[in-house]
């Protein structure tokens, strides 16, 4: 059986565009589809998931337990603690678990807040 070709029916109210506007009619398109999904988890996690997510960053279970608390308290949660530790990686140009421990001694919080905010 043989497939209708519809694709330059599908593509006609597209082809007037430059290919900037096509870039970000896709880029419109696609935050579309994930900012659901985004704000799905960030209204879905608790600190055991976010936990869950450090210790598989390779951190040990006593440093997930306190930078969890302490992005709990920074009202920090939904953003996913392992974007707050990324954010600590790249400022400081370490690994996942040397910037863990150095969140968790309590330095760099300033780069997180400078980034989302904060209770604090």
């Amino acid at each position: 059986m043989a497939r209708e070709d519809t694709f330059a029916e599908a593509r006609e109210h597209l082809e007037g565009l430059t290919d900037a506007e096509l870039e970000a009619r896709f880029w419109e398109l696609s935050r579309a589809c994930v900012d659901p999904m985004v704000e799905l988890a960030r209204t879905h996690t608790s600190p055991s998931i976010e936990r869950s997510v450090l210790m598989r960053m390779g951190i040990d279970s006593l440093t997930c337990k306190t930078v969890v608390a302490e992005c709990e308290a920074r009202q920090l949660l939904g953003h996913g603690v392992g974007q707050v530790v990324l954010v600590a990686m790249q400022a400081w140009g370490v690994d996942a678990p040397a910037a863990a421990a150095r969140l968790a001694a309590g330095e760099g919080w300033d780069l997180a807040e400078a980034k989302w905010g904060g209770a604090r």
